[in-house]
């Protein structure tokens, strides 16, 4: 399959960046074909409505939620890229109507999305509420599993740019997870399925973006919702989309996760998932905190009248400015940084730095200094 030709073709070119929003997708929604069914059936704790999409005529039941994290919108760009796809008339389309019935929900926290939160408005994790169903979101999302009876879950997120897939200084730009149904961790027929389609994810997205794939830890938790629906006997795989170099919009990621829907979905029809892919699974490196955005090697600076020569990192905070996120650079941590990779590295080579507080970098200072007095570090960046 031409992966890369049905990612181009089908892009939704409205939805970009990392703000997305009710008021974004409700343009879409509306202009969806006749065999498309957009309901609301719940609001949110601020009432804004909980979109839900339905499609597709087939025996195999796919339920998909994305953005129950209210600040994690890759996989919701992505999912809106495939509803594009399946309202058209390419033949994968009419195929994957034929084989699957989808239950979409693009936003399950509207309320998180509208103020680029994690939390929904009462400051819930949706996902550590899963066993407690203390919040409208959590309810629907649950009361609609219950009423679909999927044969398949997809929980889809974004994570951290801190993440890399092992330590082998590649970044997690996609990482993978069968949760655990128990507390042992056990392998069960359930559970294999969903490690079998990750397998097969992970071998075609290795095509892409080798080593850059990774797999999520599997500590189990009831309260979190992939772990409640595998725990119910429904195979369930969670996306995780992170960062490709440079890509800290998620343009280039959200192909990706586009690319692993297709290939979940064609394992699935062709029942490719039910072979023991276990040891393969756990091949796949697993995410590690192992990044930050910016490394600064070999500065020289003032400790107690004493020069040393150290390092420091630099981690972007996003904020939410006039509908649009900014990335703001500050000062994460200082030592020898051993252990960790930046995405992007400045060697400075013994000179010393200076921003408004002195020489020495502070935690939580901004990112903004000159080096040697010359050359300019701006919002975490070297400016030419």
């Amino acid at each position: 399959m031409e992966f890369k030709k049905i990612v181009g073709q089908f892009k939704e070119k409205t939805l970009s960046g990392r703000y997305i929003t009710n008021s974004a997708i409700e343009p879409i929604l509306k202009h969806l074909g006749s065999d498309f069914k957009v309901n609301t059936p719940a609001v949110s704790v601020k009432q804004q409505p909980i979109y839900t999409v339905e499609v597709g005529r087939g025996n195999h039941k796919i339920y998909m939620w994305s953005q129950m994290h209210g600040n994690e919108s890759t996989t919701t760009k992505a999912v809106f890229d495939f509803i594009n796809l399946l309202n058209s008339t390419n033949p994968l389309a009419i195929q994957l109507k034929e084989t699957f019935r989808f239950l979409i929900v693009p936003i399950a926290n509207p309320d998180g999305a509208a103020a680029y939160t994690r939390v929904n408005a009462n400051e819930v994790d949706l996902n550590r509420d899963a066993l407690n169903l203390s919040q409208p979101e959590s309810k629907l999302l649950r009361d609609l599993y219950d009423t679909f009876q999927p044969d398949f879950c997809f929980n889809l997120h974004d994570q951290r740019t801190i993440f890399g897939a092992g330590n082998t200084g590649k970044p997690a730009t996609v990482s993978f997870l069968a949760p655990a149904y128990n507390e042992e961790r056990e392998i069960n027929s359930v559970r294999e399925q969903a490690i079998g389609i990750i397998v097969a994810m992970n071998v075609a997205l290795q095509k892409y973006i080798p080593g850059q794939i990774g797999r999520f830890d599997d500590a189990f938790n009831m309260n979190c919702i992939g772990d409640r629906f595998q725990s119910l006997g429904t195979p369930t795989i969670l996306f995780e989309a992170g960062h490709f170099p440079g890509d800290y919009e998620r343009e280039v990621t959200r192909e990706y996760i586009f690319i692993a829907y297709l290939v979940a979905l064609t394992t699935i029809s062709k029942s490719e998932h039910v072979n023991n892919k276990t040891a393969e699974y756990f091949d796949i490196p697993q995410n590690m905190i192992v990044f930050f955005d910016f490394i600064y090697k070999n500065i020289k600076i003032d400790a107690v009248n004493n020069q040393k020569i150290t390092n420091f990192a630099a981690q972007y905070k996003e904020t939410l400015e006039n509908d649009k996120i900014v990335f703001e650079a500050y000062i994460a941590e200082t030592g020898t940084l051993s252990d960790y990779y930046g995405h992007t590295e400045y060697d400075f080579k013994n000179e010393s730095i200076r921003n408004s507080n002195g020489t020495i970098p502070v935690i939580n200072d901004k990112a903004d200094f000159l080096i040697a007095n010359e050359q300019k570090i701006v919002n975490g960046l070297l400016k030419k």
